[in-house]
């Protein structure tokens, strides 16, 4: 289950579950439209702590939205990856393109 949950920084959260494949995709894109349709949020955080499965369709989910939200003017920052969701995101060329941002 994917939850959104507003900050009120002008950012909102989207917490995703353990396993992130294309079985969550139509889930996915319900949570984060209105998020780009809003103009008080200017970052969407997208919480995967809790993944431990990252499948090619979630990348593709991924940069969908970043492409999205960079037409809408929003940022996109990916929060508290896992070792090997950081280690996918560099094999395959996507942690630059990605704010990545680990709890303190």
């Amino acid at each position: 289950m994917i939850v959104n949950v507003n900050i009120p920084s002008g950012a909102a959260r989207i917490a995703i579950p353990s396993r992130f494949d294309f079985s969550m995709n139509g889930k996915f894109i319900k949570s984060y439209i209105p998020l780009l349709d809003d103009v008080a949020i200017r970052e969407i955080e997208i919480e995967l702590s809790e993944v431990d499965f990252m499948d090619s369709s979630a990348l593709d989910m991924l940069t969908l939205l970043k492409e999205r939200a960079t037409a809408a003017n929003k940022s996109i920052s990916l929060l508290n990856t896992s070792t090997l969701i950081s280690r996918i995101l560099e094999i395959t060329d996507l942690s630059g393109v990605f704010n990545v941002r680990h709890a303190v």
